[in-house]
């Protein structure tokens, strides 16, 4: 057996059993995959995937013991070869965050140049996404740390540490009539269409659930994933927006727009930092996370990942 079998066995099932989609994302043919799987089979001398002709149907009982051996395996080699780039490279190598577009934009700046500066050869690559997107980059080992509010507390494959605490803000057009009052009602907001994120970003289920209470209906005008474009659509008059607070912290620049904070309506959340539980770390990942908050320690994210304690409080 070898490793390249275990990888094709991980991603068909990762892939709902779709070969095609296996060799793509594998960068193959369809029928190497299929030989491989049928060639780790037969030296298991057991059925990982039930088929039916050529297809897989489901994975067997035998299969699904292979395939949580196939993932440990896989997890410590990724972790061979960070411990082999830190020590052999000592202060160099890639740090991959995944992260959404609004963290990427307003958040990660100043960590990042900090990071930067403290470690000039390490290259930084950011992938962009939805917060379910991101908790997959991190199982998939896409990426080394991830950074969202949604998602990541929700995947035991992950450990999942609080990050910082967010409100969301009204942010209209300036000289709107909501940019004069201080604690908006939600029967304000409703008088006018709204811009808001998509339903799987940034706190939007507070919204939603706020407005179900107050049994009142809004009109939502456009549902977007990036704050900037939410912004663009306020300054041309589409509706009145809710962003995060990150997203109107300085909004001296921005002398056409206004914001009004919203946390007495819709309270907290919690942005989240997670890595996938297992892996190893390499010190600039720890030097990185620490750069995040004041309430996250190299020896605190080290506790977490050797599962003493997957949470701590804000």
């Amino acid at each position: 057996m070898n490793l390249q079998q275990m990888r094709f066995v991980q991603e068909a099932a990762r892939r709902n059993l779709n070969l095609t989609e296996t060799a793509k994302a594998l960068h193959t043919s369809q029928p190497g995959v299929s030989k491989a799987i049928l060639e780790l089979e037969e030296e298991l001398g057991v059925d990982i995937f039930a088929r039916h002709g050529k297809r897989l149907k489901r994975i067997t009982e035998p299969g699904q013991l292979v395939l949580k051996s196939v993932e440990l395996i896989l997890r410590e080699v990724a972790n061979l070869k960070r411990i082999g780039e830190e020590f052999s490279r000592q202060d160099a190598g890639t740090l991959s965050i995944a992260t959404t577009h609004t963290q990427a934009r307003y958040f990660l700046p100043g960590p990042i140049a900090l990071l930067r500066k403290r470690y000039p050869k390490v290259q930084v690559v950011l992938h962009q996404g939805m917060p379910e997107q991101v908790a997959r980059m991190l199982l998939d080992d896409v990426a080394e740390i991830g950074i969202a509010t949604e998602a990541l507390l929700s995947h035991e494959g992950l450990v999942s540490l609080p990050c910082y605490e967010w409100q969301h803000a009204l942010v209209v057009p300036a000289g709107h009539a909501l940019a004069q009052v201080s604690r908006p009602t939600l029967e304000q907001l409703a008088q006018y269409p709204l811009v808001l994120y998509h339903p799987s970003m940034a706190g939007r289920r507070r919204i939603d659930q706020a407005f179900e209470r107050a049994a009142i209906q809004p009109q939502v005008a456009l549902e977007a994933i990036d704050s900037d474009v939410i912004k663009t659509y306020v300054r041309l008059g589409l509706g009145v927006g809710i962003v995060t607070e990150l997203a109107v912290a300085n909004t001296a620049g921005e002398v056409e727009l206004a914001s009004v904070p919203l946390g007495h309506l819709f309270g907290t959340n919690i942005a989240r930092v997670a890595f996938k539980r297992g892996a190893y770390l390499r010190q600039f990942v720890l030097t990185f996370a620490e750069s995040l908050s004041p309430r996250l320690s190299a020896k605190g994210v080290a506790q977490a990942m050797q599962g003493e304690g997957t949470d701590f409080q804000l």
